[in-house]
C-alpha cells in the first residue's frame, strides 16, 4: 500500500529495496532511481520501493556515495527532539545495563548499531568525545549534545565538556570538512588531559592528539582475558600502542613483559603508563614489528606467550589481499616462535578482514609454520560496541586466544 507523507522521496532499485529490508540502513547513491520533492542535503527523506512500498526514512546526502542513510523505518515516527531524545535513552540505558561500573569509560553511541548513523560517542570520564561521519547528524549535532547532556545530567554524571574529534579524512567524502576542538555551546573545562581506570589500570587520555577518539575502547575485556592467563609468562605484547595489553600481562603476573611499537610516541606514552601504575617488568622496544619478529627467529626461544594487536591492515576491499598477508606473515612467524604449550592471542580490527577470511589466513598461517591451534577463546569488540545484525560494519573486531600443539 502506498503510504501518503510530507517528506520528499526518493525511489530505489529492488536491489537496494532487498537490503533494506534485510536490515541494512544505506541506500547507495546509484541505486536511487528516482527524487521527489526538494530537499537539501542532510534532510530527511522517505524511501519507497519500485512499486511505491515505504521502506523507511533517513538523512540523503547526494554528494556521498551513501545517498540516504535510514534512520527508521516506523511510517507512523515524528523526527522531533522527543524521538531523538528516546533513542538517546535506548542507547544510555542499554549502556547502563551492560557495562555496569564501566559506564564512566564506554562508547556511548556506536553509529549504525544504535541508529546514529555516523555518529560515535565515547565517554572518558569527564570528558565526551564526539565524531562525526555523516551530514544529517552534523546538522542535528547541536541538538543532539543537549539531549545527550540532559540524559546524563539526569542521571548525575559529571561532565566537564563535549570535544570533536572530527580531524579524520572520510568526512570529506560526505562533503564535510575535518577539525577538532570544543564544543561550544556548552560550558567546558581547558585541559583536553584525563585519566581513566580500566580492568584497574589507570591510563592517561589526551583527547586532542590520541589515536582515534583518544583510546581504544573495543578491546576492554579482551585485555582483561590476557590479564587472566597471564600469571609466570614471559609476554611478547607486538603493537603496543599505549601499552593497555602489555600492562594488563603485567598485572596479571607476567613474569616479564616486552613491549613493542615501530612509534616513539606510543612506547614514551605506554612506558608513562607503567610508571603511573608502578609496574615495573616491562621492556619498552622501538622497533617496527614485522622485522622484530624476523630477527627473534634467529636467536633461542624466550617468549611463551604472544600478542598481536596490529592496526588495520585494510580499510577497503581493494586491499584485503595484502592485508591476508600482512595477517599471515606476522602470525606465522608468532607461532614459529611459540613453543609447543606456548600461547598466542591474535586479532583483527578491520570489518573487511571477516570472521571467516580471517579463520582461514590463521589456519594457513599454522599450516606453514608446522603447528596446531588449541582454541581458548573467541572474543569480539566489547559490550559497547554492540553488534547489530545485517550491517557487518558493525562486527569488525575478531580476537582469538589459542594454545600452540
Amino acid at each position: 500500500m502506498k503510504i501518503q507523507r510530507n517528506f520528499p522521496s526518493v525511489r530505489v532499485t529492488k536491489k537496494a529495496a532487498l537490503s533494506l529490508q534485510s536490515g541494512h540502513p544505506w541506500v547507495y547513491t546509484e541505486e536511487i532511481t528516482e527524487y521527489n520533492g526538494s530537499f537539501e542535503n542532510g534532510d530527511l527523506v522517505d524511501v519507497f520501493s519500485p512499486k511505491g512500498s515505504y521502506l523507511g526514512t533517513g538523512f540523503i546526502n547526494t554528494f556521498s556515495k551513501i545517498g540516504v542513510r535510514i534512520i527508521s523505518t516506523n511510517a507512523n515516527d515524528k523526527f522531533d527532539e522527543a524521538f531523538f531524545k528516546r533513542r538517546l535513552q535506548h542507547a544510555y540505558s542499554y549502556r547502563k545495563t551492560v557495562m555496569q561500573e564501566d559506564i564512566n569509560n564506554c562508547r556511548l553511541i556506536f553509529g549504525e548499531a544504535d541508529r546514529f548513523p555516523g555518529l560515535t560517542v565515547d565517554r572518558f570520564n569527564n570528558l565526551i568525545v564526539i565524531q562525526v561521519l555523516s551530514l544529517g547528524i552534523e546538522k542535528r549535532i547541536d541538538m543532539l549534545i543537549h539531549l545527550l547532556d540532559e540524559i546524563l545530567r539526569e542521571d548525575g554524571q559529571v561532565i566537564d565538556g563535549y570535544y570533536f574529534r572530527n580531524d579524520v579524512k572520510i568526512r570529506e567524502l560526505e562533503g564535510l570538512q575535518q577539525f577538532k576542538g570544543w564544543y561550544e555551546g556548552l560550558p567546558h573545562i581547558e585541559s583536553c588531559l584525563t585519566t581513566i581506570t580500566e580492568n584497574g589500570i589507570t591510563y592517561n587520555v589526551d583527547i586532542e592528539n590520541g589515536q582515534k577518539t583518544g583510546f581504544f575502547l573495543d578491546q576492554k575485556y579482551n585485555r582483561k582475558a590476557i590479564q587472566d592467563i597471564a600469571k609466570g609468562k614471559t609476554v611478547l605484547d607486538c603493537f603496543t600502542h599505549t601499552g593497555s595489553f602489555a600492562l594488563n600481562a603485567a598485572k596479571g603476573g607476567a613474569k616479564k613483559v616486552t613491549a613493542v611499537d615501530i612509534s616513539q610516541t606510543a612506547i614514551d606514552m605506554a612506558a608513562l603508563n607503567a610508571k603511573n601504575n608502578n609496574i615495573e617488568n616491562i621492556e619498552f622496544v622501538t622497533a617496527d614489528v614485522f622485522d622484530y619478529l624476523k630477527e627473534l627467529l634467529e636467536k633461542p626461544r624466550v617468549y611463551d606467550f604472544i600478542i598481536l594487536d596490529p592496526p588495520a591492515f585494510t580499510k577497503s576491499r581493494d586491499t584485503i589481499k595484502n592485508a591476508a598477508k600482512g595477517y599471515l606473515e606476522i602470525n606465522k612467524t608468532a607461532m614459529r616462535l611459540l613453543p609447543r604449550g606456548g600461547y598466542l592471542a591474535t586479532c583483527s580490527c578491520s570489518h573487511f578482514m571477516n570472521e571467516e577470511l580471517f579463520k582461514h589466513t590463521l589456519n594457513k598461517a599454522a599450516k606453514e609454520a608446522g603447528v596446531g591451534l588449541l582454541q581458548i577463546e573467541a572474543r569480539q569488540q566489547s559490550k559497547d560496541h554492540p553488534i547489530l545484525w545485517n550491517v557487518p560494519e558493525t562486527n569488525y573486531l575478531k580476537f582469538y586466544i589459542f594454545q600452540i600443539v
